[in-house]
């Protein structure tokens, strides 16, 4: 019955977390591609293939679902996996549309048309593929009309985390948020478009300011899945154990994860 959750590094992680804690009988199998991170600054075509070939491993360790707990990939490879490549029994899912019914106050699965909501200014934080790829506003518009969304591409704020360098990572978040806010004095509300960006999430709002809402992932990517498993238990795989693998060196990963959550957390070879 395991579930798998993919990212490119550590950043999902804190979807994985929030998943474990909300449903702690469920098997849960990680894979980080830290190999080949960060994917933020990768072509379509590149994120497309990793994603895939991460995706396939997952399969292999029983997880019929996979989560693609990394924004990037949901931005520029989901909907090209979801309309070509998945085979029939298997679903991929991706962590935008959790967000955005969040934020235009929509429930699981609502297919009605786009309205009016009451946030007319957002602000956008994310890497640079996922700027590009303009997913984000896509699927915004296929739930609500007339907001003005300013994106800000956010290079080398994952980097400084997956390095443990919290000081450079403030300093790049205090400065993405003062470029933004040239474009868009009063965004407000903030959509922290990385599964890394949570551990920044103070950093942003002390440099957004108290007025504005600051919306990230992880306990609303939980919540959707939790709905989702209940609405199609049979998505729930063959898989029995959960765990941990890297594309990259266990030991080092396992170091730095366990600095990222501050437990420990062993990892194995992908």
């Amino acid at each position: 019955m395991a579930v798998g959750v993919f990212d490119s590094g550590l950043g999902g992680l804190t979807v994985h977390q929030a998943i474990a804690a909300r449903m702690p009988d469920l098997p849960l199998v990680y894979l980080g591609d830290n190999a080949h991170a960060p994917y933020g600054v990768r072509t379509a075509d590149d994120i497309y293939r990793l994603t895939c070939a991460a995706v396939e491993r997952l399969w292999d360790e029983g997880c019929d679902l996979v989560i693609l707990a990394c924004n990037t990939a949901s931005a520029a490879a989901l909907r090209r996996m979801q309309e070509t490549w998945l085979p029939e029994g298997k679903r991929v899912l991706g962590v935008f549309v959790p967000l955005i019914e969040a934020l235009t106050e929509r429930q699981w699965g609502d297919n009605s048309p786009p309205r009016e909501v009451a946030v007319k200014h957002v602000a956008l934080f994310a890497t640079p593929a996922t700027v590009a790829s303009r997913a984000f506003q896509r699927e915004l518009a296929f739930r609500a009309i007339g907001v003005d969304v300013e994106a800000q591409p956010c290079g080398g704020v994952v980097d400084a985390i997956e390095d443990g360098d919290e000081i450079l990572a403030e300093a790049l978040v205090k400065s993405h948020v003062e470029a933004l806010k040239r474009r868009m004095p009063l965004p407000q509300a903030a959509i922290l478009g990385c599964t890394h960006y949570p551990l920044m999430a103070r950093a942003f709002q002390a440099a957004l300011g108290p007025e504005v809402r600051v919306f990230s992932q992880a306990d609303l990517v939980a919540a959707s899945l939790e709905d989702y498993l209940q609405r199609r238990p049979g998505f729930t795989g063959a898989g029995t154990r959960s765990r941990y693998l890297t594309t990259g060196d266990p030991g080092r990963v396992a170091s730095k994860a366990t600095q990222f959550l501050r437990r420990p957390i062993e990892f194995e070879p992908a």
